[in-house]
């Protein structure tokens, strides 16, 4: 369908062209503007990975601080699609709330009513075609660097430099028609006219998928005499509505809380609209007022245009803004999540396409995710233990756990893999893949960090899998020295896994790297008395050859149980924040200092 539609404008596009030169210009004009807009959405995308980011993530605490981030970031970077894209990004990721992301794009709206303001005031009043052309000039040459900074730079500059030649073009268009083709013959006046006018302006900016290049193509109409003050002032009522569909088509990739923003934002447009269409008339004398006091001209339709369009959005945020708390309950009384009767598999909770726009929210969907991993494959190691997850959740001590389970627990290792792990698991490395390729290594969070934790979390896996046969044969021994030593396993993994809990749980950094050097101690330790205690056993002929095979095998996967745990935390833990890693990875315990320390208080056999 989409081939035949585009197809159908190419054809129409293509008669059009035959019939008028002028048209043309003006064709030529939107589609130069519409690349400068991609060309600056490009280059303030590679400034954002980072700094944009960091910005956003600390500087909207409050709805407030969104609201004015949404006008300050709009105002600079001249695309509120793109602010929408990184809001719908990171209120997906949980880095922002859902009040803060309205904020946002509540100051966005009101942000972008500044490019009408440059294009009235400057871009239509002297000639920006001669500034294009070095700007495409600096900005092509700085495209040639390798350096990622460099050619962001030059993104930004090419794109100023399509920006001006397309209104040039689409003002020399319009200036051309007034010796052949008067527009104004189409107009219409009263309601009427503005709602036809509105809709229009609603299909030009859903066609262009920019409501810069809907105000830009209707301020130069406007300069050039081809369209009436009253319908140039419905079509801009009209672009507003448009605007919304870039966030409507981001949240398609994103969860329910990024879905709940795009609504948001439409309601917002469409409220605001509502109230410019049916108080046209007072805003229209409202701007002559205005003008007069800030002395423009009677006639500079093009200016009252872009106070026109500061003056709806701005109303819009007085009148709504106070509402914002009742907005996120309206939403989120609309958009429940949607609970399956019966949860046959386990998915991913928190990656979603939209988080691949920027590092910092693909960076913590894919930390939040291994945290949900973590979680079931610490439930899948407990149960090959013969015990559950509650138990090590549990406030019971370790000797009390082992009494109360005292029997083998049979728990199919396979099944659970297949239905908790094995989608969630490749899932995550292929996003953690997607990610890498997509970003550069200065943006990058470190992502590899936290594919490798996966990796290491599997492996834990695999080991208990692998040690819960002989975990379930020995636990039902009438040998008590054998089933002592599967106990003394089981003990130290439910001490592990208690202590993997707190550094998964805790907010504190300096806590959690306690923890991850008391896991590295108590490794070493457990690996020390185990192999003492198996010694010991077999001089003294406590246990057979055979029992002593699998308890030597058992004690590794043990210990490859537990140091694959360490390591998945330290990687998650240590490189969560690349600004303090050196720091933290200097007051972690090495295996070697570990070590030292598990013999200086080497336990004794148990056997």
């Amino acid at each position: 369908m989409k081939r035949f539609g585009l197809i159908f404008i190419v054809v129409l596009l293509t008669y059009i062209f035959t019939l008028s030169q002028n048209f043309v210009l003006i064709c030529a004009g939107i589609a130069l503007f519409l690349f400068g807009m991609f060309c600056l959405e490009e280059g303030f995308h590679a400034f954002a990975g980072g700094f944009l980011e960091r910005i956003l993530h600390t500087m909207t605490n409050t709805v407030f601080k969104s609201l004015l981030f949404g006008v300050l970031s709009t105002s600079i970077m001249q695309s509120s699609s793109l602010v929408s894209i990184l809001s719908i990004s990171f209120i997906s990721a949980g880095l922002i709330s859902l009040a803060q992301g309205i904020g946002i794009i509540f100051g966005a709206n009101l942000g972008t009513t500044t490019g009408a303001w440059l294009i009235a005031g400057l871009g239509l009043k002297v000639d920006i075609a001669s500034y294009a052309m070095p700007l495409l000039v600096f900005g092509t040459l700085l495209l040639f660097y390798n350096e990622n900074k460099s050619k962001a730079l030059g993104y930004l500059l090419m794109g100023l430099g399509f920006l001006f030649l397309g209104i040039a073009y689409m003002k020399e268009g319009f200036d051309a028609f007034k010796a052949h083709i008067d527009l104004t013959q189409y107009a219409m006046g009263g309601m009427e006219g503005v709602l036809v006018f509105a809709l229009l302006g609603v299909v030009a900016t859903l066609v262009m998928q920019s409501s810069h290049a809907t105000l830009v193509l209707i301020i130069t109409a406007l300069y050039a005499s081809q369209v009436t003050y009253e319908n140039a002032l419905a079509l801009a009522i009209g672009s507003n509505i448009g605007t919304t569909i870039t966030a409507l088509l981001g949240s398609l990739s994103a969860n329910i809380e990024g879905k709940k923003f795009a609504v948001a934002h439409l309601l917002f447009n469409f409220i605001t609209a509502l109230i410019a269409i049916a108080f046209i008339q007072p805003f229209i004398m409202l701007i002559d007022k205005t003008a007069q006091f800030l002395g423009i001209v009677p006639d500079d339709y093009a200016l009252k245009l872009a106070l026109f369009h500061t003056f709806f959005n701005l109303l819009g945020v007085v009148l709504l803004f106070p509402w914002t708390t009742q907005l996120v309950a309206l939403l989120n009384a609309l958009f429940r999540p949607y609970e399956k009767a019966l949860p046959q598999k386990d998915d991913v909770y928190y990656l979603h396409e939209s988080a691949l726009d920027f590092p910092l929210s693909a960076h913590t969907v894919l930390f939040k995710e291994t945290k949900h991993l973590y979680q079931n494959i610490a439930e899948s190691i407990a149960h090959s233990l013969s015990i559950t997850k509650n138990d090590i959740t549990s406030g019971m001590e370790s000797d009390e756990i082992i009494a109360l389970r005292n029997k083998a627990l049979p728990f199919n290792m396979d099944a659970y893999y297949e239905r908790n792990i094995k989608e969630i698991y490749g899932k995550i490395i292929t996003f953690a893949i997607m990610a890498q390729g997509k970003f550069s290594q200065e943006s990058m969070y470190d992502l590899v960090a936290i594919k490798n934790a996966n990796l290491s979390l599997v492996e834990a896996f695999k080991a208990a899998k692998h040690m819960q046969k002989n975990m379930l044969k020995y636990l039902e021994s009438s040998n008590t020295e054998i089933k002592t030593e599967y106990n003394h396993i089981r003990k130290n993994l439910i001490s592990h896994l208690r202590t993997m809990q707190l550094i998964f749980n805790t907010n504190e950094e300096d806590v959690a790297i306690l923890l991850l050097s008391k896991l590295h101690v108590d490794t070493q330790k457990y690996d020390i008395a185990s192999n003492k205690a198996l010694d010991n056993l077999i001089r003294s002929n406590k246990i057979n050859y055979a029992m002593a095979t699998s308890l030597m095998n058992d004690t590794s996967y043990a210990y490859t149980i537990a140091s694959e745990l360490s390591k998945a935390a330290q990687l998650l833990f240590v490189h969560e924040k690349k600004g303090v890693q050196e720091g933290r990875e200097a007051l972690i315990l090495t295996e070697t200092e570990a070590d030292v320390l598990a013999h200086e208080n080497e336990p004794r056999s148990h056997g």
